[in-house]
């Protein structure tokens, strides 16, 4: 095991506890269809700005899959929080912006299975570090990850009001992938691939536009993957 993937392990489940308290926000429902409405290119969504009214604001910029790990940092900073400064959850501002490689994290899982993502880019189980087929962002109890870990799902932190955002350059990879497997042109690539998205997963127009507007607006920056 590589320190810095023991150093996060560490961290995580030494932070879980105060994930685990019954507060409302923690336990909103997360939804249950998964097919994301589709945006108009062009239409960006910017009212998440807006939602970043906590004291603690924190950018966590992910650019590999590195097994989800990225992910798995912006609730490991919750958790800390929590436990140290004993925080509370509306005074968390977490951001996650999900670009270059890690666009594929915010992917869901049927877009993963019909295209071979896992195989295409060499995802890895963030606990055995073993090859998987699956989004490892996505991965919670139900695909036998114990807890704290499974908390630290994309769905769920969403589903608590974490805001996630994708790039819009990187998502182009996604389009690629579906123009050659489903021998479709560009508009009907790019509407299975925005479709696809992960529930709650906000369309930018790049990465680094998200990045900068999210530090606008008071995150600090963590290099997350």
């Amino acid at each position: 095991m590589s320190t810095s993937r023991r150093q996060l392990l560490a961290s995580a489940a030494a932070s879980a506890a105060a994930l685990a308290l019954p507060t409302r926000s923690l336990l909103a429902a997360l939804p249950s269809d998964l097919a994301a409405a589709p945006v108009a290119e062009g239409d960006w969504d910017m009212s998440w700005v807006g939602k970043l009214t906590g004291a603690h604001k924190a950018l966590f910029d992910c650019t590999e899959i590195e097994s989800g790990y990225g992910v798995w940092r912006a609730n490991a900073w919750a958790g800390q929080y929590m436990d140290v400064l004993k925080a509370t959850p509306a005074s968390l501002s977490p951001v996650i912006v999900l670009r270059h490689n890690a666009i594929a994290l915010a992917m869901q899982q049927s877009f993963w299975d019909k295209y071979k993502v896992g195989a295409k880019t060499k995802a890895k189980h963030p606990l055995t570090e073993q090859p998987t087929a699956k989004n490892p962002a996505l991965l919670d109890e139900k695909d036998g990850i114990p807890a704290p870990f499974n908390n630290a799902a994309l769905h769920k932190q969403l589903g608590r009001g974490v805001i996630a955002l994708a790039c819009n350059l990187a998502l182009q990879d996604c389009i690629g992938l579906v123009k050659q497997v489903d021998k479709v042109g560009d508009e009907a690539a790019r509407k299975v691939a925005v479709a696809a998205l992960v529930p709650g997963v906000i369309l930018m127009p790049s990465g680094v536009f998200a990045a900068v507007r999210a530090q606008q607006a008071g995150c600090a920056y963590v290099k997350a993957s």
